[in-house]
């Protein structure tokens, strides 16, 4: 059974799917233009850190960064490679879109790589698909050759 929790980043199960997270980044682009965070820094304040189990087996995580503009910028979603193909990310960005509305945030935004950086196309792709639109730089970003920015106003649920 597919749950998502709150949970800690830097405890022994979820740390290795965070650093997975971070390696993935680290090997994807440019040094420069990596804005991954540690499991230290997802810990920290103003920062929800979900995961997401099968039964009692992490399988990935994600998170939201309340930014002072009124957004929640998403972080870190990431899935096992051997749990990839089951549409476990779409279930994590829509559990953050729910969770982010129910707090009263106006949009999620996010930071990925640029088109000419194939390792983030799926990543992209899905994006797009849960209605994420292109953008200026978000908050506490500057202009990136190297970085796409995204948005999604979030509509309160009726």
């Amino acid at each position: 059974m597919i749950e998502i929790r709150e949970a800690d980043p830097t405890s022994d199960v979820l740390r290795p799917i965070v650093e997975a997270h971070f390696a993935h980044s680290e090997s994807a682009g440019p040094a420069e233009s990596n804005h991954t965070m540690s499991a230290e820094s997802l810990a920290g304040p103003g920062i929800r850190f979900c995961a997401i189990y099968d039964d009692q087996q992490a399988l990935g995580c994600g998170a939201l960064k309340l930014l002072p503009d009124g957004t929640a910028e998403v972080k870190s979603v990431h899935i096992l490679a051997q749990a990839r193909g089951r549409g476990l990310a779409r279930v994590m960005m829509t559990h953050l879109a729910d969770l982010a509305r129910a707090e009263g945030v106006e949009a999620l935004v996010l930071e990925t790589g640029a088109e000419h950086l194939p390792e983030y196309d799926a990543a992209r792709k899905l994006y797009e698909a849960l209605g994420y639109s292109y953008c200026g730089p978000i908050f506490g970003y500057s202009d990136d050759p190297n970085s796409a920015f995204m948005r999604l106003a979030l509509e309160p649920r009726s």
